[in-house]
């Protein structure tokens, strides 16, 4: 084993890699003449997980004490101190890896240049782990892990107040350390000679072939002599820890037949591993490869078992029902069946799904305890071998993307499966599709946020249509508050009708069946945004009923408005500046203006109304008002005064500058884009006409 001598024990987890881990020691104990930054990279499936894992363990304290450090070398563990950051970037986009950091340090930057300039500014430098690169991002076709490893990897390298590790992709690790003087990185490329442990590979073998491990109980494993000449075999053609894994799992889990002596079975690549094992079961390569190719296209954590079959069949174009279902033996070498609570899946889109997941599929999926069952590869670079040896990835994608749509009930994404739900958005933008899905309002109210907005970022602007631009810029809003189904679609509701898109307004309210808090009855831009704002009422001539209006107080020179006096927008009712339920602007300051009228319950300004007939409700109308009205910076809030319940909660990605509540219940928005007016639907609450 390179780098070690017989006189010490290997970490129990590891097994070896001695050389590399004397670095990562020297390290994290900030030794002299060691580097600043560590990036670990190598092939995938060469072990750097399991090297960072374990190396972890000798950095948490509570793992510290179950390890035998006495019997370790030295120089393979670090000192004890208090633990790292360790952001696992699994999943996570840029941004959200980089808020994981500034939450662990307590930092209070608002802003992304903010957290690097508060790291800058620490007296004591930060210790900072980030694992799991090649997994990041909610959708795998958008390129996150390029987007961390420059957006924030780099950023952290260069700040010298951080001392960094990632385990990086080899395509992406020399950028981490680009840039930066000589001596401050180290690339530790497991798969070069200086960091390659030959002898680990031998002994992971023999270890996983041992029944005192877990392994089951075959002529080759109980006797020792056969289990380590087999493991000596394995590891001796195996090029990494992930192929020693594949060889052991296709011995083990399907056994019959398999002669120990025969090393024309034991693989030497990923690839090699999947033909070998089709064919000892009498199957050719292709069929293996076909049942697998869902799984190397999928989302997430992986597929429901529910469409595996058909997802299947869409890539290979006929029925894969019959290979799947005697073909766990084939498959199984290769699949890790991964179980979720089935309610895990609602809270991941804000529990939306009113059904039960899909129908009759969706059912098959689920256990009676609650459980559901998701199928993923063993290893990424499983998915990687599979992916390559597609024809075209992105006629598959669209072969799957056209399978996940027919599956959804009824063409209603309330009922759809939430794989189908969540992440039909990644398949499509894989097979060139994306921007023709995004036409649905459905879509845009159930899918978890998280994922849909990751694909929708990574469309070109100009390919998407309106609905999809509305709600690309909604989204951060529905991501940051975690807003759940219902809100979702107010939100959207109110964006669709602020960007003219009052047809797919309509559609949240009609064809989703969703009981909303509220209706946008209009919405009117305003350059420089609305400071003030106040409802009232127009008593019409010689006694005709009068007409509700929202009077809005706007900057000098906006086309339509009349320059008015001081003190516009407050009238008889005032202004605050705390957002009671008056009339409201954010200073209550008073100066030279301008007004705008505005009809309160439909689109259209009152060009020629008569400012000084204008009538605000009286302070004993709106105490004796059902609805009160609550304002914070970016939140309003509309309760029942009977039993002081909240009816309608409206958050805003840009502050409210005013907000009023007229008394028949049509509340009366503005922000420094403009002004709306929604329809409180409460219980009690008068409607106005």
């Amino acid at each position: 084993m390179t780098g070690s001598t017989e006189d010490y024990a290997p970490h129990p987890h590891i097994g070896g890699r001695t050389a590399a881990l004397r670095a990562l020691a020297a390290w994290r104990a900030a030794a002299p003449g060691a580097p600043r930054v560590v990036v670990l990279t190598g092939d995938a499936g060469s072990g750097r997980s399991r090297l960072l894992t374990g190396f972890l363990m000798l950095c948490e304290p509570e793992y510290r004490k179950q390890l035998p450090l006495d019997a370790m070398d030295p120089s393979t563990v670090p000192p004890e101190l208090p633990a790292p950051a360790v952001p696992s970037a699994e999943g996570l986009t840029a941004a959200q890896v980089l808020w994981l950091i500034a939450d662990h340090f307590g930092l209070r930057a608002t802003g992304v240049q903010g957290v690097y300039a508060e790291l800058a500014a620490l007296d004591e430098p930060v210790t900072v782990v980030v694992p799991d690169v090649d997994r990041a991002g909610p959708v795998r076709a958008a390129d996150e892990p390029a987007r961390l490893v420059r957006e924030v990897l780099a950023p952290l390298a260069a700040t010298g107040t951080v001392r960094l590790m990632a385990e990086v992709p080899r395509p992406l690790a020399t950028e981490v350390a680009e840039g930066l003087p000589t001596g401050t990185a180290q690339i530790i490329d497991l798969d070069a000679p200086e960091w390659a442990d030959p002898d680990l590979l031998v002994r992971y073998a023999q270890a996983a072939l041992d029944p005192e491990f877990g392994a089951p109980e075959l002529p080759f494993t109980v006797d020792p002599a056969a289990r380590l000449a087999l493991g000596a075999a394995i590891g001796r053609r195996a090029g990494s820890p992930l192929v020693v894994q594949l060889a052991v799992h296709c011995a083990l889990m399907a056994p019959e037949g398999f002669d120990p002596a025969d090393e024309r079975f034991l693989p030497t690549s990923v690839g090699t591993a999947l033909d070998l094992h089709a064919r000892r079961l009498g199957t050719d390569s292709q069929t293996l490869r076909l049942l697998l190719a869902p799984l190397a296209l999928a989302e997430a954590e992986g597929i429901p078992v529910q469409l595996w079959s058909r997802l299947a069949s869409a890539v290979a174009g006929h029925d894969m029902s019959p290979a799947i279902a005697g073909g766990m033996l084939l498959a199984g070498p290769f699949v890790q069946p991964v179980e979720v609570p089935a309610e895990a899946a609602e809270a991941a889109s804000g529990g939306g799904g009113e059904a039960d997941g899909g129908g009759e599929e969706g059912a098959e999926g689920d256990s009676a305890d609650g459980e559901r069952t998701l199928l993923r590869l063993l290893h990424p670079a499983l998915a990687e071998e599979i992916r390559a040896g597609l024809p075209n990835v992105a006629a598959a994608q669209t072969q799957i993307a056209m399978a996940l749509l027919e599956a959804v009930p009824d063409q209603d994404w309330g009922k759809a499966d939430p794989y189908v739900r969540d992440h039909i958005a990644g398949h499509t933008l894989e097979a060139g599709l994306l921007p023709q899905l995004l036409t649905d309002p459905g879509l845009f109210v159930h899918a978890d946020p998280v994922p849909l907005r990751a694909a929708v970022e990574a469309v070109p602007l100009e390919q998407l249509g309106a609905p999809a631009r509305t709600y690309l810029r909604t989204a951060p809003l529905l991501t940051r508050t975690q807003a759940p189904t219902l809100l979702r679609a107010a939100l959207l509701e109110i964006a669709f009708v602020e960007d003219g898109l009052p047809e797919y307004a309509e559609a949240i309210h009609g064809r989703l069946g969703l009981d909303l808090p509220w209706q946008t009855l209009w919405s009117l831009p305003v350059a420089g945004g609305v400071s003030a704002v106040t409802v009232g009422s127009l008593p019409g001539a010689e006694g005709a009923g009068t007409t509700p209006v929202a009077v809005l107080v706007v900057p000098p020179g906006t086309p339509g408005a009349r320059p008015v006096g001081a003190g516009a927008g407050g009238g008889e009712s005032g202004t605050t500046a705390e957002g009671g339920e008056s009339g409201t602007t954010a200073e209550g300051g008073k100066s030279e203006t301008a007004v705008l009228v505005h009809h309160l319950v439909q689109p259209g300004l009152l060009d020629d109304a008569d400012l000084d007939r204008i009538v605000r409700p009286s302070e004993e109308e709106r105490a004796a008002a059902p609805l009160g009205l609550s304002r914070g910076g970016d939140y309003l809030r509309v309760w029942n005064r009977a039993d002081q319940e909240v009816v309608a909660a409206l958050i805003s990605d840009t502050p409210f500058t005013a907000a009023d509540l007229s008394p028949d219940g049509i509340l009366l928005v503005a922000t420094e884009r403009g002004a709306k007016a929604l329809r409180i639907r409460a219980a009690g609450a008068g409607i106005a006409s």
